[in-house]
């Protein structure tokens, strides 16, 4: 099968590698469509073989079930997180994914490209949730609110009632409004942080930021005693009593990912796909990533020679 793999010297490269074996407690899935992120050219476990399979989120078709599975057969459509595999990750024609993994099954109306879009920025985004104590009516800041975490944050938090203010460039703006964004800065401008606190005077209750180096910075639009998210993992030392909370990666979060992923094919929440590369352009889906200036979500097809039906842009 064709992979993008990472060697040794920590180089990725499109090679030839044989179809991981199917255990007893693994399904062989035929990869149909990938979840481009900046992580997946370094997440890999400790115990990896190389050349080692990258990526860590996808959708396709169950083909084999070892023996001992028993929630999933042969011709479902699923889409999954395979992070920290040993038999390798998610940018093949085929990956071996481990039963407990977290794996969902598609609804019948979505296409592979917007299901592999959701699992790990649906993930993440519903698991700062749980980390906030915020009730209806109060208010929260998102940092880099047009990404593919920011904006499903934006429509979760609308969803439940929450006021939503968010940052991202001026090109950006109109689009985070249409997410449910009721207040939105660029954090280009000197003074955004003013912009925030002439609308949420006190600041607001909580805030969630999701790009490197954003929570600090969103410290000075939360309220004495708010609570902050890093997402990216930022650390610093709070101040004014802010609580700086930490996602609870443990936490069982399958239900409200399958809500989200009804929401999305019913038409209730958008999803954006800014572009759907064909895998044999991966490196340039990965050098776009890097850039972490992506609107939604970039996605691989794992046809070889063509690009997907899913058309460059599409909001869903």
């Amino acid at each position: 099968m064709k992979a993008f793999a990472i060697h040794t010297n920590g180089n990725i490269a499109l090679v030839d590698l044989p179809q991981p074996e199917v255990g007893v407690n693994d399904l062989l899935v035929k990869v149909m469509a990938i979840g481009v992120g900046i992580h997946d050219g370094y997440f890999f476990p400790p115990n990896a073989r190389f050349p080692y399979t990258i990526g860590i989120e996808a959708a396709g078709v169950v083909e084999k079930i070892g023996r001992a599975v028993t929630n999933y057969k042969a011709g479902e459509r699923i889409t999954f997180v395979n992070a920290m595999q040993p038999k390798g990750g998610t940018w093949a024609e085929y990956t071996v994914v481990a039963d407990g993994s977290l794996m969902l099954r598609i609804p019948e109306s979505m296409s592979f490209e917007t299901a592999a879009a959701v699992p790990v920025a649906g993930n993440t985004a519903i698991k700062a949730f749980r980390a906030l104590d915020l009730q209806p009516g109060d208010s929260l800041f998102i940092a880099g609110g047009s990404g593919a975490i920011g904006t499903l944050a934006i429509q979760i938090a609308a969803a439940r009632g929450y006021r939503v203010a968010a940052s991202a460039s001026a090109k950006n703006h109109q689009y985070m409004r249409s997410l449910g964004a009721e207040k939105v800065v660029d954090y280009h401008d000197n003074d955004w942080q003013e912009q925030i606190a002439e609308r949420y005077p006190g600041g607001v209750d909580a805030a969630i930021a999701t790009q490197p180096g954003t929570a600090s910075d969103s410290q000075a639009v939360v309220k004495d005693g708010g609570e902050i998210v890093a997402v990216s993992g930022d650390q610093f030392v709070p101040v004014r009593g802010i609580i700086l909370k930490q996602i609870p990666y443990t936490a069982d979060v399958a239900d409200e990912l399958s809500d989200l992923l009804r929401r999305i094919a019913s038409g209730e929440f958008q999803l954006t796909i800014e572009n759907v590369y064909p895998f044999l352009e991966g490196m340039d889906a990965l050098a776009k990533a890097g850039t972490r200036h992506t609107r939604g979500k970039l996605v691989l097809t794992t046809k070889l020679d063509e690009r997907s039906s899913d058309a460059k842009g599409v909001a869903r």
